[in-house]
């Protein structure tokens, strides 16, 4: 059985892929006035602070939370033939519920009536506790999504996970840093659809 899923897995993930682009692909794309983006872009693209599956991890993750098609596409594409279906698979599922969570706390942290603070969430979160990959890595990507969506509460508590595993400050940093590129760069591509 698992090996059929893992199978249907591949083959949905191939078709997902189809047309898709590259980071190459994407920095052509981007305008002239954000010249420092493909610039970022190349760099995180050769960056090697993080290991493989966090880097692409995070490169899928930030791609959707993007919210821009042609970035989630390259970014997508780029991981496919670098790591794991599974762990494109966690990846989406932290965009995914950090897109949940991300909206819940930040009004519980934002609201000025505090009895929310003491109500339960009554939101299902159980792939947080298992994503499939390992959770240092889901933790990573859900803390740069956090970031993404602006998510105050989320990124302390993502963050507070990620030192208490001993991850270091500099790999922090760098998942903060990727999803402030992969943004910088969906919003010089909207950014040019108004020209």
């Amino acid at each position: 059985m698992r090996r059929v899923q893992a199978r249907l897995s591949f083959i949905l993930f191939q078709r997902h892929n189809e047309g898709s682009m590259s980071i190459d692909d994407l920095k052509s794309k981007i305008p002239d006035f954000a010249k420092d983006v493909r610039l970022n872009l190349s760099s995180m693209a050769s960056d090697e602070t993080l290991t493989p599956q966090q880097k692409y991890g995070l490169f899928v993750a930030c791609g959707i939370a993007s919210r821009n098609a042609d970035v989630r596409k390259a970014l997508v594409a780029e991981a496919a033939g670098k790591v794991d279906a599974s762990v494109i698979q966690a990846a989406k599922a932290a965009a995914s519920i950090m897109g949940m969570n991300n909206v819940y706390y930040r009004f519980v942290h934002l609201a000025s009536n505090k009895d929310y603070r003491t109500m339960p969430a009554r939101l299902r979160m159980n792939v947080i506790s298992n994503p499939g990959v390992d959770k240092v890595d889901f933790e990573l990507w859900s803390l740069a999504v956090s970031a993404i969506n602006g998510c105050g509460m989320c990124i302390d508590a993502h963050e507070d996970v990620l030192r208490k595993a001993n991850v270091t400050a500099e790999a922090i940093q760098a998942a903060v840093r990727f999803a402030s590129i992969i943004q910088s760069a969906a919003i010089a591509l909207e950014a040019a659809d108004t020209e």
